[in-house]
């Protein structure tokens, strides 16, 4: 194709959208309206659901198919940076060596761990019910292990960071989701629907499904994060060019 043809479609595309939002603009409400139809809704079905959170509510309840895309493009995003970051012919991988870190900074990273570690852990658990949720907590578990590389340095770093195991919790965690989604058609309901008993309102068993989905997203998020990093740090700290490193 060349470049004139891809500009070609690029623009036909371009208006195709235009059109389609400026439709879909001409819509909407007024700015400054008290018609908020989408929201007294969402509200309506996170307590008829007793989701006390309304926005996990949404996420993983009314709009669930759309965030199965949202954590199927990390996935992708981290199964890609995994072809691309491999080693290549022409690079070799060395022992990274030991860095000196400031003792402080040292008992800042061992005392701040464990913390966060129970931080993202309540911010998945709790999702349902307060701010916060799977993406969020999963973001926090990803930063909490990579304390160990702010106290110590990479090798340490590398010790607690099991890539095969975390490989198989993301594809699991991704996987998990969908097939939450089909246990729902098995049962007669449609796809991600919330099919679970409801629990009682305000409590960490409630939601339906909207915990375990939070549950699944965090693990793939975290899981996620954590692997993608790895390959960045690798490319960083232990891949070299063997020319570049012979030149030096």
């Amino acid at each position: 194709m060349t470049a004139r043809t891809r500009l070609i479609v690029f623009l036909a595309s371009a208006a195709v959208i235009a059109a389609f939002f400026t439709t879909a603009c001409t819509g909407l409400p007024r700015f400054g309206s008290d018609l908020h139809p989408y929201g007294d809704r969402a509200v309506a079905a996170a307590l008829a659901h007793r989701t006390a959170n309304v926005v996990s509510s949404v996420n993983f309840d009314i709009r669930a198919f759309d965030t199965l895309g949202e954590e199927s493009i990390l996935f992708t995003t981290v199964l890609g940076a995994t072809l691309l970051l491999r080693l290549a012919r022409d690079e070799r991988q060395h022992r990274p060596t030991a860095e000196r870190v400031l003792p402080t900074t040292g008992l800042f990273g061992v005392v701040l761990m464990p913390v966060t570690l129970a931080v993202g852990v309540y911010i998945i658990a709790h999702g349902q019910l307060s701010p916060g949720g799977g993406f969020q907590g999963g973001v926090v578990l990803a930063t909490a292990l990579h304390l160990a590389y702010v106290a110590a340095d990479y090798r340490i770093l590398k010790k607690v960071r099991p890539l095969t195991v975390l490989d198989v919790a993301d594809s699991l965690a991704a996987a998990s989701f969908t097939i939450i989604g089909l246990a729902a058609l098995i049962t007669g309901g449609a796809f991600l629907k919330n099919v679970l008993p409801l629990g009682t309102f305000n409590t960490i068993t409630s939601g339906g499904t909207v915990p375990v989905l939070n549950a699944a997203v965090g693990i793939e998020v975290a899981s996620a994060l954590i692997v993608l990093l790895a390959h960045f740090l690798d490319q960083a700290v232990e891949i070299t060019d063997p020319d570049e490193q012979e030149t030096t």
